[in-house]
């Protein structure tokens, strides 16, 4: 019969739900109302308290912190989750904080993301699918990051604000507004550098895909269009470039403007 492969010196709660392919590293301990999937590899010297749910195929490197009460001056002890998909590397000192009932309740990593060292996630995010955050990212609470994101060392994000799919972040970034889709941006504060051509062709978009998508920026940013303007602009390209759509369903859910 399988045995879940918990060193002795590990501390698992009893409400804990461990799959029994879960391995868990030396001095780790597990809290109350944890639920983790199978073969993730927990090593040693984490923490994770609950409630947390954590899917399959997981990978979660010594000193890291998860589902640790939110740093919000609000938050009252409310039951509140940390989510983590399937799939994910989670290296080392990265601290992932739950949600709080001001919001979401539920702060959400989805699945294959590749996550550095002393990344911080705060209360609230919504992390996608295939994202990178180099070492040292740090998000404030309440931002959401879509598909295929990468994040440079040190970038910073302010509360609230979005970073759209395909998005690439120099090192040292800080960031106060929206990045829409397809953008390089760098700087302090976060600038639009053009778009991710090269990121955009590992992933298999098309030559024509995406010289439609620099002329959607070029339309968004060198041609003096009013944003209102720039959105016309980028619906008619919708109609004969699908990849387009993301960019125009971005700037209607943007809430805090995007970097100009």
């Amino acid at each position: 019969m399988s045995t879940v492969k918990i060193h002795p010196t590990a501390i698992i709660d009893p409400t804990a739900e461990l799959d029994s392919s879960v391995v868990v590293g030396a001095y780790s301990v597990i809290g109350a109302h944890v639920k983790i999937g199978a073969d993730t590899r927990v090593a040693s010297h984490v923490t994770i308290n609950g409630p947390t749910i954590i899917g399959e195929n997981n990978e979660i490197f010594q000193f890291s912190s998860l589902g640790e009460v939110p740093q919000d001056k609000k938050y009252k002890n409310e039951p509140t989750l940390l989510e983590i998909g399937d799939n994910n590397t989670i290296r080392e000192f990265c601290t992932f904080n739950r949600g709080t009932v001001q919001d979401k309740g539920t702060t959400k990593i989805g699945n294959d993301n590749w996550i550095m060292a002393y990344v911080h996630i705060a209360h609230d995010c919504q992390i996608g699918n295939h994202t990178i955050f180099a070492n040292n990212a740090s998000l404030a609470g309440h931002v959401d990051v879509h598909d295929y994101a990468i994040l440079g060392g040190f970038t910073l994000i302010h509360q609230f604000c979005k970073i759209g799919s395909h998005v690439i972040t120099a090192v040292g970034s800080v960031v106060f507004k929206d990045i829409p889709p397809y953008v390089t941006a760098a700087g302090y504060d976060a600038k639009p550098h053009g778009i991710n051509s090269e990121g955009l062709k590992r992933r298999g978009f098309s030559p024509e895909a995406i010289l439609q998508i620099k002329r959607a920026y070029k339309a968004l940013y060198r041609n003096s269009l009013t944003l209102e303007e720039a959105k016309v602009e980028l619906l008619n390209m919708q109609a004969q470039t699908p990849e387009i759509g993301l960019l125009t369903d971005f700037l209607n859910i943007s809430t805090r403007g995007i970097v100009r």
